[in-house]
C-alpha cells in the first residue's frame, strides 16, 4: 500500500472541506423540509430553468415571415437580419394575421412547437407595473433599476424584485411556502447544476448545488469499506474529525455541514447509480450535460421521495456585442437540441406532462446594429417546453419592429407588455402554490390585471 504523508493528507481532506464551505456553493446541503407536514402533493412536478446568460437576441429567435412584417423587420435589423427563406415556418393555432418562423438552427423546438409541446412568450421582461412609453420618458411610473445592466437585470428575473431590495429568489420562495407539504423528500426542493444563485435564495430552505454530472466529489475519499484502501482510509480519518467535540458554535456548525455535504454526496450518488439507462441521446454540450443529469436526477425521483423539484442551469455566451451572426447559430442550435432532447427524456420517462422547462435571459438585444453586433435591450421573449403545455401558442403581443415604434425607447429595445412576474406566476400555480400565496412568490403580480397567461392546458 502507498503511504501518504500527513502533509498530503491536510491538503486533500482541506480542499475537501473547501467545495462545501460556502453553504450552497458547493454540495452542502439542504433540505427543503420543514416541520411536520400538511396536504401532501398527490403527484410529483418539476420546473427547469434555462437560463440563457448574456441576453439572448430572441428577435432573432421568433421572427416576422410576411412580406410586409419581415421587411420592416429586415430594415430595423440591418445586418442582423435573417434570410426571409431561411425561416422555419412555424403555424401558431392563435395568429395575430402575422406568419412568423424560428431562428434556422431550432430544428428541434420548430418540431415540439408544430406537435403542440412548446409556447413563445412575446415581450416580455423584469416591470413593476404596467409601463406606456409616454409613461417611461416622463418617469410617472415606477421601474426595476439599473435597467440595460447585466448583473441587475439578471437579479430582476431571479427574483422578481421590482425596485425594492432583495435577499430571495422567486425559486427559493416557493421551496419556502410548500416546504411543509414535502417533508418526506430527501433532498432539497431547489437543485442547481451551476452554482449558487439568487433564483433559488430563501428565508427557510437552502438549494442543494451539484455539478454537471452529479455531486462534486471529495478528493480522495472512497466508500469501498476496504481497510487497505487509501482513500477509504482518508474518508474514515476526515470523519473521525468531523465527529469530533468543539467548543464554539462556529466550529461545530462548520462540521455539520460538512457532514451533510458527505451524507448527501453519499446519498445522491447511491440513486444516481441505480438510474436507468436511457436511451435519448443528448447533445454533447454543456447545456446537453446538465439538462442530462436532470433528467437522471428525475428518473431516480421515487428513490429520493421527490414531490416537487426546481431546476436551475445555464448556458452562456449571449452577450453579442461582437461576431452575432457568427455565433449565435450555434447558441440558438445548443440550446433547440439541448431542450428537445430533454423533452425527449421526459416522454421516455412518462413524466412528460409532470415537467416543465422555460428560459430567462437578462435582456434582449437591440434591433439595431452596432456595426458587429447588438447591445442591451429590455422586453424579449422566452420560450417554454413541456406536456402540460398548451403549444403551438404564442403569448403576449409581438412588438411592431420598426424603429421608434409605440414600445420602443431607443434602437429597438422594447418596454416589456408581459411582466416576468405574470410568466412567474403561472409557472408557480401549475406547480401546486396556491393563488394566496401568489404576491409572495411575484411581489408585483397585483400591478397587473391578467396574472395567469395561459399556457398551461
Amino acid at each position: 500500500m502507498n503511504k501518504i504523508s500527513r502533509r498530503e493528507f491536510l491538503k486533500k481532506t482541506s480542499a475537501a472541506a473547501a467545495l462545501t464551505a460556502g453553504l450552497g456553493q458547493f454540495p452542502g446541503v439542504a433540505f427543503s423540509q420543514g416541520m411536520g407536514t400538511t396536504a401532501p402533493f398527490p403527484d410529483y412536478k418539476a420546473l427547469v430553468c434555462v437560463f440563457l446568460h448574456g441576453g439572448n437576441d430572441s428577435y432573432n429567435m421568433v421572427v416576422p415571415r410576411s412580406t410586409a412584417e419581415y421587411n420592416v423587420y429586415a430594415q430595423s435589423r440591418q445586418n442582423m437580419a435573417l434570410l426571409q427563406g431561411d425561416l422555419l415556418a412555424i403555424n401558431p393555432t392563435n395568429s395575430d394575421g402575422t406568419d412568423y418562423g424560428l431562428h434556422p438552427a431550432m430544428v428541434g423546438i420548430q418540431g415540439l412547437f408544430e406537435s403542440g409541446r412548446a409556447a413563445f412568450v412575446n415581450n416580455i421582461g423584469p416591470l413593476v407595473e404596467p409601463t406606456t412609453k409616454t409613461e417611461y420618458f416622463n418617469k410617472s411610473v415606477s421601474l426595476p433599476p439599473q435597467l440595460f445592466s447585466h448583473n441587475d437585470q439578471q437579479d430582476q428575473w431571479y427574483s422578481l424584485k421590482g425596485a425594492s431590495v432583495s435577499k430571495t429568489g422567486w425559486a427559493g420562495r416557493i421551496a419556502d411556502l410548500i416546504r411543509t407539504r414535502v417533508a418526506n423528500q430527501q433532498l432539497a426542493t431547489n437543485v442547481s447544476l451551476f452554482g449558487n444563485t439568487l433564483f433559488q435564495s430563501a428565508d427557510d430552505t437552502v438549494a442543494y448545488v451539484m455539478g454537471n454530472s452529479g455531486p462534486i466529489p471529495f478528493t480522495g475519499f472512497s466508500n469501498s469499506g476496504d481497510p487497505t484502501d487509501l482513500f477509504f482510509q482518508q474518508r474514515q480519518a476526515f470523519e473521525r474529525v468531523l465527529n469530533a467535540s468543539y467548543d464554539t458554535i462556529y466550529e461545530r456548525g462548520f462540521a455539520d455541514v460538512q457532514q451533510r455535504a458527505v451524507d448527501t454526496a453519499d446519498l445522491v450518488n447511491g440513486a444516481l447509480g441505480g438510474a436507468p439507462v436511457l436511451s435519448t441521446v443528448f447533445p454533447a454540450s454543456p447545456l446537453g450535460n446538465q439538462l442530462r443529469t436532470v433528467a437522471e436526477m428525475i428518473a431516480v425521483r421515487d428513490v429520493l421521495q421527490m414531490e416537487r423539484q426546481i431546476f436551475f442551469v445555464e448556458i452562456g455566451g449571449f452577450d453579442s456585442h461582437d461576431n452575432q451572426v457568427v455565433n449565435q447559430p450555434g447558441l440558438l442550435g445548443s440550446v433547440s437540441a439541448a431542450m428537445t432532447a430533454f423533452y425527449d427524456a421526459t416522454v421516455e420517462l412518462n413524466v412528460a406532462n409532470s415537467v416543465t422547462s422555460f428560459t430567462q435571459s437578462d435582456f434582449a438585444r437591440t434591433l439595431t446594429s452596432n456595426g458587429d453586433g447588438t447591445d442591451h435591450a429590455w422586453g424579449g421573449i422566452q420560450m417554454v417546453v413541456g406536456g402540460a403545455v398548451q403549444g403551438r401558442d404564442l403569448y403576449g403581443t409581438y412588438p411592431d419592429l420598426a424603429i421608434d415604434s409605440n414600445d420602443d425607447v431607443g434602437g429597438g429595445r422594447f418596454i416589456p407588455t408581459t411582466s416576468a412576474d405574470q410568466y412567474a406566476a403561472t409557472l408557480a400555480r401549475w406547480f401546486g402554490v396556491d393563488d394566496l400565496d401568489m404576491p409572495t412568490v411575484a411581489p408585483n403580480i397585483g400591478n397587473f390585471g391578467v396574472q395567469d397567461l395561459g399556457f398551461f392546458i
